[in-house]
């Protein structure tokens, strides 16, 4: 998965946070063309003994692709169904267009697509992450804590923030308020646990009937993956012991989990992970023999050793681009939505991680800057999947290490 660290990479079964927003704004005249009109002029009133509806000009459209479009983005574009453009051009979803590509447009595009009502303003502050911050610290900034600012940017790990990303903040300040000070809170009784040999903090939360977000949150614990035995644990609650739980079985309707390798995810990013999984199950996508192409020929594009993207991509999702993770990493290349995000500005436009080839150009533009800002090309593989930061600043995990290893085996089978 594309910058997680759910220390669940090394298997990544795999697959995104929110899902992918609609790209592409009302199409311009420059970009609709061949617009016709049946017979009749528009500057002469209708015969009153003929109804006008029935004399209103028949318009056809057709639509020049431009570069970065998609069958999703142009159905998009002009508020049609993306299999009825698909079909209406004799194609298929997983069939390839390029610039230039002239396709025509069913209706209802014999209208200009609806223009959405402006949605009321938010009062919500944005800030811009700084060199050397952390989510805690920002969150501190805030009078909020990481987990609420984690769930608030679909962060699947909140070790996971790079400079110069734009993060929502939640509250109605547009600048970070002094801290107030706090009215004395009733005294509560907190369990603490000490963490026993092969504990988890997901299995530790369901002793104590809480969550892992709200352990780690009070334990200010930055990588849920990484306890250690002996720690003393503070536990939210009355009880001094832990109650006698049984851990809630997954709804039958879920298509991707929101646990995976002992980590459970915030209830947001695994709304939207299966959201964009059910997405992606109802629309045709390439097989993975035409993903392998699309990512090699992106890699030959963009100045990456193919080798070295076809292996990401098969550790990742074995090019099963229908892919997504508890994390809400998403498709072939296991991006979740914040490195999509950094993804766009890498490539200067914006991606649609659902779209295969997107989603293809924001994998490979990762492993390219990572290769450019890490000291060694394994520190790059490990950045793909602890994060670069993290990798500076803790060194390899040990899952880290095993999915160097495996990136560099694969790369043997693409060469």
């Amino acid at each position: 998965m594309t910058l997680r660290s759910t220390r669940a990479a090394a298997a990544s079964a795999a697959i995104v946070g929110l899902i992918a927003p609609a790209l592409g704004a009302t199409p311009t005249s420059a970009q609709a063309i061949g617009v016709s009109q049946a017979t009749g002029s528009l500057a002469h009133k209708p015969s009153p003994l003929v109804p006008a509806a029935k004399i209103a000009p028949k318009v056809e459209v057709t639509y020049q692709v431009q570069r970065g479009d998609s069958f999703w983005s142009i159905a998009r574009k002009f508020n049609v169904d993306m299999h009825a453009l698909v079909s209406h051009n004799g194609l298929s979803t997983s069939t390839i267009i390029h610039p230039g590509q002239v396709l025509k447009v069913p209706a209802p595009a014999t209208s200009a697509p609806a223009v959405p009502a402006p949605a009321a303003p938010v009062a919500t502050a944005t800030h811009k992450v700084a060199s050397g911050e952390t989510l805690s610290a920002i969150a501190r900034k805030y009078s909020t804590t990481t987990s609420t600012l984690a769930s608030l940017n679909s962060l699947a790990n909140p070790d996971r923030i790079y400079v110069g990303q734009v993060l929502k903040v939640a509250g109605s300040a547009a600048t970070p308020s002094a801290p107030a000070k706090p009215a004395p809170a009733p005294e509560v009784k907190t369990a603490t646990h000490k963490v026993a040999a092969g504990e988890t903090l997901s299995g530790i939360a369901r002793k104590y009937s809480t969550s892992v977000s709200a352990l780690a949150s009070l334990n200010g614990i930055t990588n849920p993956s990484r306890i250690f035995v002996g720690q003393v644990l503070k536990v939210a609650g009355n009880a001094s012991t832990p109650a006698a739980t049984t851990p809630s079985a997954p709804s039958k309707d879920r298509l991707v989990p929101d646990t995976f390798l002992g980590r459970t995810y915030p209830e947001a990013v695994v709304n939207a992970a299966n959201q964009n999984k059910a997405l992606l199950n109802s629309i045709d996508v390439p097989s993975r023999a035409q993903m392998q192409q699309i990512v090699r020929s992106k890699a030959i594009e963009m100045g990456v050793d193919p080798s070295l993207a076809l292996a990401v991509a098969f550790q990742e999702s074995s090019f099963n681009h229908r892919s997504v993770s508890p994390a809400n990493a998403i498709g072939t290349m296991q991006v979740i939505p914040s490195s999509g995000q950094w993804a766009s500005q890498l490539v200067g436009r914006k991606l649609n991680l659902i779209d295969p080839h997107d989603n293809a150009t924001a994998g490979v533009a990762i492993i390219r800057q990572l290769l450019r800002s890490a000291p060694s090309v394994d520190h790059a593989i490990a950045g793909y999947y602890q994060g670069l930061g993290s990798v500076k600043r803790n060194g390899m995990f040990a899952d880290t290490k095993v999915y160097v290893q495996r990136i560099k085996g694969h790369q043997a089978k693409f060469r």
